[in-house]
């Protein structure tokens, strides 16, 4: 079980404050639409393993070209294999 007990929920008025700056549902329902989705392939996700899926998400979520991703891959490879 998820331990939600430090989490504090706001309620957003929409029809006087839909997108702040950046921040909007429609990004935050996206995100956890596409970490969902994911995280689906694995059948279930082990408590002590879901901290490190979800920042995989946020990572995939925030770098989402391809192209992007493998520079930065061979990066890490790169810095920590040599």
């Amino acid at each position: 079980m998820l331990d939600v007990s430090d989490f504090k929920h706001f309620r957003i008025n929409h029809s006087k404050l839909f997108a702040d700056k950046r921040n909007h549902i429609n990004g935050i329902e996206n995100f956890w639409n596409q970490a969902k989705r994911h995280m689906r392939k694995f059948n279930g996700v082990p408590k002590e393993h879901f901290g490190v899926l979800l920042k995989e998400c946020e990572w995939r979520f925030n770098h989402s070209d391809p192209t992007t991703q493998l520079l930065q891959l061979r990066q890490w490879v790169r810095r920590y294999l040599n």
